[in-house]
C-alpha cells in the first residue's frame, strides 16, 4: 500500500516512482485508446461523398441566402419534401432568416458521413456544420444534412440553425 509522502519522508521517492509508473501506463493506455478510436473514425470517413455533399449543401444554401425559399424546397430531397409542405417551409424561413440579416461568412467546421441518423431511414448522409456570421447575428452554427437521394444525387434532407 502506498503511503502519503507527507507522513513518511523516507519513502517519498519510492511512492513517486510507483505513481510515475502507473501514470505512464495510464497515458500509454489512453494514447492507444485514442489511436484505436481515431483509426475507427478514419475508416468511417468518405471524403469523396463528403465533398459532393458539401457542394450540394452550399448550392442549396445559396438559394436560401438569396431568398429563393420555394426553389430550396423544390431542390431538397424527397424525404425533406415529404416531411414539410412548401408553404410550411416558406413560412418557417421567412420567420427565421430575415431577422438574421445578410450572410457575412460561412465556413465548414465538420462534415461527417454516416448511414444512420436518429428518426430517419437508413441511407447515406453527410452531417455538415458551418460556422456562420450574419449581419444581425455574429455567430451561428448551421447544420445541413444532405442525403444521397434515390436518383444518386445529393440533396438536403435537413436544415437547422442556432
Amino acid at each position: 500500500m502506498d503511503r502519503c509522502p507527507e507522513s513518511s519522508p523516507g519513502t517519498q521517492g519510492s511512492v513517486n516512482i510507483k505513481r510515475g509508473g502507473r501514470m505512464k501506463r495510464l497515458i500509454s493506455c489512453l494514447l492507444f485508446l485514442c489511436l484505436f478510436v481515431w483509426a475507427g473514425f478514419a475508416v468511417a470517413q468518405n471524403p469523396e461523398k463528403e465533398k459532393a455533399a458539401v457542394a450540394a449543401a452550399e448550392a442549396w444554401l445559396s438559394l436560401i441566402d438569396s431568398g429563393r425559399y420555394e426553389q430550396s424546397w423544390e431542390d431538397a430531397s424527397e424525404y425533406f419534401r415529404n416531411a414539410i409542405t412548401q408553404q410550411q417551409w416558406d413560412q418557417s424561413l421567412k420567420a427565421i432568416r430575415p431577422p438574421l440579416g445578410q450572410l457575412i461568412s460561412r465556413e465548414v467546421i465538420s462534415a461527417v458521413y454516416t448511414t444512420t441518423l436518429p428518426g430517419a431511414p437508413d441511407g447515406e448522409y453527410v452531417v455538415i456544420q458551418y460556422q456562420s456570421s450574419f449581419g444581425n447575428k455574429k455567430s451561428a452554427v448551421e447544420t445541413v444534412t444532405p442525403m444521397l437521394d434515390q436518383d444518386g444525387a445529393w440533396r438536403v434532407s435537413g436544415y437547422f440553425i442556432r
